[in-house]
């Protein structure tokens, strides 16, 4: 949508990386929050996957930043780094919906054992 309605496709770009920056560090935020909150709150070793998953979706998020971003802003190999980039996006979001899938799970074993 910003390269639609923005008038140059490098302004387009600036605010896409700015959107994706912020992204990335809302995201980093409420993943280790929820570590946190897993270590202190789920200290069994069944939660090890779970801890496991919200861990690989928090390097994604700052593997993205950190690493791919640099590329792309600097337009090295540009295809290569934003196929990366979004490679690492897919597999953040596929981190979060296991998590969910597995605390949706939970939740629903524990009204069952009630």
């Amino acid at each position: 949508m910003l390269f639609i309605y923005l008038p140059s496709p490098a302004l387009a770009g600036a605010m896409a990386a700015h959107l994706f920056r912020v992204q990335t560090a809302v995201s980093a935020i409420c993943a280790l929050s929820l570590l946190c909150l897993a270590l202190r709150y789920a200290p069994n070793p069944g939660d090890r996957r779970f801890k496991a998953l919200v861990a690989l979706g928090v390097a994604c998020a700052l593997a993205a930043e950190f690493w791919v971003s640099p590329h792309i802003i600097a337009r090295d190999n540009l295809a290569f780094w934003h196929r990366l980039g979004s490679g690492l996006y897919l597999l953040q979001w596929i981190c979060a919906l296991a998590v969910f899938n597995t605390q949706t799970r939970r939740a629903v074993a524990g009204q069952a054992a009630l």
